[in-house]
């Protein structure tokens, strides 16, 4: 009899927005609860206002990324911007980091350059909660469940950002332990990005699609 000894594959959890002081503990809290671990995307100046919060990100065993300076779409900066906002970004996060998401995802020519100069992977999702709309635990539940798959990347949010329609982040919060559970119902196990075995998706999945009223990333 053939015992397959191999360890789930992993699913990638990831949080933009942060840190929050009000609901990123309670993100962190939920997740050790769970034992899941997850990468966070945090805005620059919230972690230089923050930074136990950063350190506790990476005490739990998560992954720091980089989001932002500014939450301001790329194709509405310069490639000049761009590169300001992630040089004079970048040290508040306190040590190298290899991952950046932009804001709502947008990808233009000077972000691959300026995410190459940097030696960051632009990184994208495949499954996006809308956790940002405030909707109830289901429905949000729901939007991800087709998609939990090997190398996934869930899109949440632990701090509120332009264009969301919710006061905070407790729907997250309520989230994160239903849907570990639900990944691991797949045979899958939460994991951060550096953990992944399949290439990454560099940008928001709808960019072809989304006009200036995209909201909350």
């Amino acid at each position: 009899m053939h015992t397959d000894l191999r360890s789930p594959a992993p699913l990638a959890l990831t949080f933009d927005d942060g840190p929050d002081p009000d609901w990123t503990p309670l993100v962190l809290d939920a997740l050790a609860d769970a034992g899941a671990r997850a990468t966070f995307f945090v805005i620059a100046p919230r972690a230089t206002r923050f930074p136990s919060l950063i350190s506790r990100m990476r005490e739990d065993g998560h992954d720091v990324a980089f989001h932002c300076k500014e939450h301001v779409r790329h194709d509405a900066m310069t490639p000049v911007g761009i590169e300001a906002d992630v040089a004079s970004g970048l040290p508040a996060l306190g040590q190298p980091v290899r991952h950046w998401r932009t804001p709502w995802g947008f990808v233009t020519p000077a972000t691959e350059e300026v995410a190459q100069r940097h030696r960051l992977g632009l990184v994208g999702w495949t499954a996006d909660t809308e956790d940002w709309r405030g909707d109830a635990l289901d429905e949000m539940l729901a939007r991800v469940r087709g998609r939990i798959s090997p190398g996934a990347i869930v899109l949440m949010h632990d701090g509120v950002g332009p264009g969301a329609t919710r006061d905070g982040c407790a729907g997250t919060v309520d989230l994160v332990r239903p849907l570990v559970a639900t990944v691991r119902s797949h045979g899958l196990e939460p994991a951060t990005l550096g953990e992944l075995r399949h290439p990454l998706p560099d940008r928001n999945p709808d960019f072809q699609d989304t006009g200036p009223e995209v909201h909350g990333v």
